[in-house]
């Protein structure tokens, strides 16, 4: 990670209008960004949506950014602000997940695509990794969204 100087620099940079300065603080942020959104959205479509719709708001209103904060810690907010309004919204609507894994099968869930997409060589593997997934989004989906937030902050951003 580059000094609060250089960054600051690529900021000032990045809202003057250069391209290349926002393509860098983009590439320094994305998987941080994505990983705060999948935290707290809890589903990696959603979270890639809000990685990307971030950026875009960042990149319209950084020639507002004043600076008082560091860019991270107004991202960071923008984030998080679009991971409110993405539940909010998925809250009115109805929505129905498809399951890519039950099309494939005529006798219920299969393994073959989390293979093939996890790289996992054996099939008992791929079955417990998917249990301890699915206890891990119980665990959890049961915590408030302060504390959901909280531990991602802890656990998965090292703050």
């Amino acid at each position: 990670m580059a000094s609060t100087e250089e960054e600051k620099l690529l900021v000032r940079q990045a809202a003057a209008g250069d391209h290349r300065a926002f393509r860098q603080l983009v590439e320094r942020y994305q998987r941080k960004v994505f990983t705060v959104a999948n935290g707290i959205l809890r589903n990696p479509d959603h979270a890639m949506d809000v990685t990307q719709d971030a950026f875009v708001k960042v990149y319209k209103a950084l020639p507002n950014f004043k600076g008082d904060s560091q860019f991270y810690t107004w991202l960071y907010r923008i984030v998080v602000n679009l991971c409110i309004d993405k539940k909010r919204k998925a809250a009115r609507q109805a929505e129905v997940d498809y399951d890519d894994t039950l099309a494939h099968s005529s006798d219920g869930p299969s393994l073959g695509p989390m293979l093939a997409s996890t790289h996992i060589d054996s099939p008992m593997k791929a079955y417990a990794r998917r249990e301890l997934r699915v206890q891990m989004n119980e665990a959890m989906d049961a915590l408030s969204e302060a504390h959901r937030e909280i531990l991602v902050l802890r656990e998965v951003e090292g703050m």
